[in-house]
């Protein structure tokens, strides 16, 4: 019985693969123009863009399950209806779906979000996401859709890498004050992914911690955590800037950990305690 991970080369897919391996399940995998470890899964390039080609590797594989884990970011081709054809294929083949959404899909407006609220993205890949994610809860009734929020974990997440770039002085930029997430531990959110690949549960899970940390509260465990001089990342509030984006946006997760037996820790316990901070918990 295999599952496959389409973005298996990607730093969450790469999870879901170290996991699958080490619990002795079938995976296979999709890339776009790097395979992965050759030992994790058998690779199928795909361009998600393509719904010919969506097809053709679903039904060369003929998965029991497909972990959907791609994004282009704000590349609607991608993001929107590369997620659009792989909802198509799954759907047309009997195949589960797992479709992994974001944050991203709310505006911030009212900070607290559970399953029962409906997307009000604010930016290009906001709305991309937002609209994966409907159309795979259109066409495929019995998916599971999975939003997400910060992915932290083994010092190679995006958030990772750029705390220690800005305290090296290899990067410029701040680390904002007042833009707020809720982050997941890349091992929790595989194992809570391949608990919902491996069942029959449908509808809408947020997968977050319970923790909610600004940027540069989240910057300032990492760095303390690696042993790292955190006075020397830069900080700022994205409020006095013209980026585009919410500030506070907090997925609450606690109905959706009732349904699972993984537990999703706080970055608090996975990155370790500091105090009172000033730290805003959910």
């Amino acid at each position: 019985m295999t599952v496959l991970i389409i973005g298996g080369s990607g730093f969450l897919g790469t999870a879901l693969l170290r996991t699958a391996r080490a619990e002795g399940w079938e995976a296979a995998a999709t890339f776009h123009s790097r395979p992965g470890d050759p030992a994790a899964a058998a690779w199928h390039q795909l361009d998600v863009r393509d719904p010919a080609a969506v097809q053709a590797v679903l039904a060369s594989v003929a998965p029991c399950a497909v972990i959907d884990v791609t994004s282009g970011g704000a590349d609607w081709e991608v993001t929107a209806d590369g997620s659009v054809h792989i909802a198509l294929a799954t759907a047309k083949l009997g195949i589960r779906l797992v479709h992994v959404s974001s944050d991203a899909v709310f505006s911030g407006s009212r900070v607290h979000y559970d399953e029962t609220c409906a997307p009000d993205p604010i930016t290009p890949y906001g709305a991309a996401k937002a609209a994966a994610e409907t159309a795979a809860r259109l066409l495929c009734p019995d998916a599971a859709v999975a939003r997400t929020s910060l992915i932290i974990g083994n010092g190679r997440s995006e958030h990772e890498r750029l705390a220690h770039a800005l305290i090296a002085g290899t990067r410029t930029g701040v680390l904002f004050t007042d833009d707020v997430r809720c982050p997941v531990h890349v091992e929790d959110l595989a194992a809570a992914l391949w608990e919902l690949a491996r069942s029959d549960a449908a509808g809408l899970f947020h997968l977050a911690g319970p923790d909610a940390l600004s940027r540069h509260d989240l910057g300032v465990r990492i760095a303390r955590r690696d042993g790292l001089d955190a006075s020397r990342l830069p900080s700022g509030r994205r409020a006095d800037t013209r980026l585009p984006g919410p500030l506070d946006v907090r997925l609450d997760s606690r109905a959706t950990q009732r349904r699972l037996s993984t537990r999703l820790r706080g970055a608090r316990e996975f990155l370790g305690g500091l105090g009172d901070t000033g730290i805003k918990w959910v």
